[in-house]
């Protein structure tokens, strides 16, 4: 078998095409993509999901204008025209990255599903041999799929193939119920679709603080038909769809079943052991401060080894898994203190830093307020009885040690805090050392500041 050296192999186009900077122009490089070019993010990721959630956003907008005054109606919801305006824009721009990269005249582009075969040596489809000086694993993940699910032979979607359905659904049930679940609910359910989620869980959003979950579990038990703290005990297909036994008996039936229950690493389909590189028992690959797998010249970055699923995360360990490949005497570490993340949901929502139960667990001391969008006047703009903003310091220092926003534009509002957390700004200097413009709706922040006891 003929076999091709490079200086460098990377395996996967999402964050891993990233790392393609200048810097590595001096080198032979080969980018390895079993899919389509731009990875999870650009093709069934953060990017078209948020141009679905914006539509769904639009569309309860309208439905809500009664409130405000407005006589408004939604009259039809076109969803093959939604779903093609946005993949007309997603499709085009996957064709074009992949074209800009088999253009430069460092990079070939081999499309195919790579597996190690020995150290720094992989097979692409069985058949084409690669090797290099250094290798980046940069896989991504994928959506882990229940055995009870897999083994039923029900059909069923999942986030890499449900926004691409032909037809709307007249009823929805999601199984899971972490940010997936909760961004596909909006979707679905401000389009018109009777949303019904089952989840094992006592409440939606578990992994966010405690404040945020409790409070979002109970506006969607309003919007959504919700069975919290529910097995599944079988699944089965009906003339018209599809219906989840409960393990108390209960059934949840469906036009379509999406399945939201996590996310796995694509390690497992690498034969990474024949490289020498180690994972961990949920088969993240192990990686040091640097970026460095177990095995010498192997490194990985992204959701294939990050404990963070993010792709802000994921393109920051690009560029700094970048920059140690050609200055091995000056490594970087990447900075993953304050990781901020957000559920693109109805009330949106984000968090940066520890939840209240882990500081609680931890026994460290702290202080704590929680701001009201209502009481501030964007919020009375906006009609906001739900929104919040609930943040905790270090009484000694002064310091923001988290915060959790759910309400209109959290995702935006939250940043000055990721950013006092990120420098080491105290909570009194962010307060009042800057003017905090009136009345907008970053007012939610500074008051919750202000509310903090130091």
């Amino acid at each position: 078998m003929a076999q091709t050296e490079f200086d460098l192999v990377i395996v996967g186009s999402g964050s891993g095409s990233a790392l393609i900077t200048p810097d590595l122009d001096d080198l032979k490089i080969a980018l390895v993509e079993a899919g389509p070019f731009g990875g999870t993010c650009l093709n069934r990721g953060c990017i078209p999901t948020k141009m679905f959630v914006y539509t769904a956003q639009i569309a309860e907008t309208v439905r809500a204008a009664g409130r405000f005054g407005l006589d408004a109606r939604l009259d039809d919801v076109r969803w093959t025209d939604i779903r093609d305006r946005i993949f007309d824009r997603i499709d085009p721009t996957s064709v074009s990255g992949k074209r800009d990269r088999e253009q430069s005249r460092s990079v070939t582009v081999i499309n195919g599903t790579a597996a190690f075969d020995g150290e720094r040596r992989l097979l692409v489809d069985g058949t084409e041999a690669v090797s290099a000086d250094q290798v980046v694993i940069a896989a991504g993940a994928r959506p882990a799929v229940p055995d009870l699910v897999a083994a039923s032979g029900v059909p069923f979607h999942t986030s890499d193939t449900v926004m691409r359905i032909d037809r709307l659904p007249a009823s929805l049930v999601i199984l899971g119920g972490g940010y997936v679940a909760a961004e596909f609910a909006h979707i679905f359910a401000g389009l018109g679709v009777a949303v019904r989620i089952v989840t094992r869980g006592p409440a939606l959003l578990t992994a966010m603080d405690s404040e945020v979950s409790e409070r979002f579990t109970a506006l969607a038990g309003q919007r959504w038909d919700l069975h919290l703290s529910a097995a599944v005990a079988a699944v089965s297909g009906t003339d018209d769809g599809v219906r989840l036994t409960l393990g108390d008996g209960a059934v949840v039936s469906g036009e379509l079943l999406l399945v939201a229950t996590g996310r796995q690493p694509n390690s497992d389909r690498l034969n990474l052991p024949a490289a020498g590189v180690e994972v961990h028992a949920n088969g993240r690959i192990k990686v040091d401060e640097f970026g460095r797998t177990t095995a010498p010249r192997t490194w990985a970055l992204g959701d294939v080894s990050s404990v963070y699923q993010l792709k802000h995360v994921a393109n920051a360990e690009a560029r700094t898994v970048g920059h140690n490949l050609t200055h091995p005497g000056e490594l970087r570490r990447p900075r993953h203190r304050f990781v901020p993340s957000a559920v693109f949901t109805s009330p949106q929502i984000a968090s940066v830093g520890a939840t209240g139960q882990q500081l609680r667990e931890s026994g460290r001391p702290f202080v704590s307020a929680t701001q009201a969008y209502g009481d501030t006047a964007y919020g009375w703009a906006a009609q906001d009885h739900d929104g919040f903003c609930r943040l905790y310091a270090d009484p000694e220092t002064g310091l923001l040690l988290g915060a959790h926003l759910m309400g209109l534009e959290a995702a935006n509002i939250i940043q000055p805090l990721i950013q006092a957390m990120t420098f080491d700004q105290p909570v009194t200097e962010v307060a009042r050392g800057q003017f905090w413009i009136h009345p907008a709706l970053s007012e939610v922040i500074e008051n919750a500041l202000l509310k903090l006891p130091l």
